[in-house]
């Protein structure tokens, strides 16, 4: 039989069309019915038993393909009709979850701003009698006396309260914010010197131990802090370290804060040293990881340009990352504010004083809630507590006006711009 030409062949399952008399000569090749349209059993569309035909070149007879060809079809249709009960179903999860996502979210976010202000209208609706009586006098105040608890009781302007009661926040504020800025002013530097040794010139195996000392100092609970400071470190400031400062600095005026008696290692040095190692792991590891985000091709184009390493480091690292180390500092101010057993295992806990020069007792807001806590509770008329709750009440509008100034800040020195070039 003569082969038909490429362009003659009629499509699979398709009958031959007539030539035309532009193609006389050529005979497409017949394809049989059955091996497209065929049923199961052999048999032809129209119920004729199939004639077999020729063999198709891959394949069998034609009754053979036709059952293959229907066996394939009922198998595609479970296929087809599994594929479609899976769609609707994983789109009704789809459904489901974008229509739970928002108000889930939604709450999540509520969740912060509820927990603040539950905290401040509690502590606010508590104080509010002693915040009337106080009034201003207790932030300038000196004097911190409860009075007598087994005398009949007085009530002055609606507000019952022992006989004597006279209570002033101003040592306590003094201690908090003093205690709190030295911890910054000797955490800062020194973290961010760890943090730059570790990125920059540690082998990696040395710079992950240190690192995992820093999460290790950072997870170490305060109480133990504080009874290192008060059995080790401040025995060893008093002898060896405040002697020393107070001799060496010159009498001028705005020095003389540093000089004076070194005590007995309880006192506001030694306890802002305390809170200075307590913040540190906080500030170096988050300063740790900005530095790895800094890009290393920016370090190199300055070195490439003329900078040593240090006016690279000044002009390119420390810029790109100044943000996040403002931010790092104000959590480590934080935590320092609101410290509570290590301050007041070290600090003397000495109420009704501001501290003179570095080496006083003083005590803070947060140590002098919970050293006069128990006593709080036992006078029947709640005056102590309501003090207490209005000391609590100051501690968290220090807190909000720290992180408030801090955000000023960071939106101050924010920049996009890559300070590149000698001498900037």
């Amino acid at each position: 039989m003569p082969v038909a030409s490429l362009g003659t062949l009629a499509p699979l399952g398709t009958r031959p069309t007539p030539a035309t008399s532009g193609e006389q000569g050529a005979s497409p090749v017949e394809v049989p019915a059955a091996v497209v349209t065929g049923s199961g059993d052999g048999t032809s569309a129209g119920g004729a038993p199939s004639t077999g035909g020729p063999a198709v070149p891959g394949g069998g007879s034609g009754g053979a393909g036709s059952g293959g060809s229907s066996g394939g079809g009922a198998s595609g249709d479970g296929r087809s009709g599994g594929v479609g009960r899976g769609r609707r179903s994983s789109g009704r999860r789809f459904d489901l979850a974008e229509r739970w996502t928002r108000p889930v979210l939604a709450v999540c976010a509520l969740v912060p701003l509820l927990a603040l202000v539950a905290v401040v209208t509690a502590l606010l609706v508590k104080a509010w009698p002693v915040i009337a009586y106080n009034g201003f006098g207790f932030f300038t105040h000196v004097a911190w006396r409860p009075g007598s608890q087994y005398a009949q009781p007085v009530v002055t302007g609606g507000v019952a309260h022992p006989p004597g009661a006279s209570f002033g926040a101003l040592p306590l504020i003094a201690g908090t914010v003093e205690s709190s800025f030295i911890a910054l002013v000797l955490a800062v530097p020194i973290a961010i010197g760890t943090a730059l040794v570790v990125v920059e010139k540690l082998p990696p195996r040395l710079s992950g131990a240190i690192g995992l000392c820093l999460e290790v100092l950072a997870g170490v609970p305060s109480v133990v802090i504080g009874l290192w400071g008060a059995l080790a470190l401040g025995p060893f400031l008093s002898h060896h370290v405040s002697p020393f400062i107070a001799g060496h600095v010159p009498d001028v005026p705005v020095l003389r804060f540093l000089k004076g008696s070194p005590g007995y290692g309880e006192g506001l040095f030694t306890s802002g040293v305390v809170l200075a190692v307590m913040i540190l792991p906080i500030i170096a590891a988050t300063t740790r990881d900005l530095l790895r985000q800094v890009p290393r091709d920016a370090v190199d184009g300055a070195v490439a340009l003329g900078m040593t390493e240090a006016e690279a480091l000044r002009a390119v690292t420390l810029p790109w990352v100044r943000t996040g180390i403002v931010g790092a500092s104000v959590l480590g101010l934080g935590r320092a504010l609101g410290e509570t057993m290590a301050v007041a295992m070290v600090s003397g806990a000495v109420l009704g004083a501001v501290p003179h020069n570095l080496y006083q007792t003083m005590t803070t807001i947060a140590a002098t809630i919970v050293s006069q806590l128990d006593s709080a509770f036992t006078d029947a008329t709640g005056f102590f507590l309501r003090t207490l709750a209005e000391a609590g009440l100051v501690l968290v509008v220090i807190t909000l006006l720290v992180n408030v100034g801090a955000r000023m800040l960071v939106r101050r020195v924010a920049s996009t711009a890559l300070p590149v070039g000698r001498g900037i």
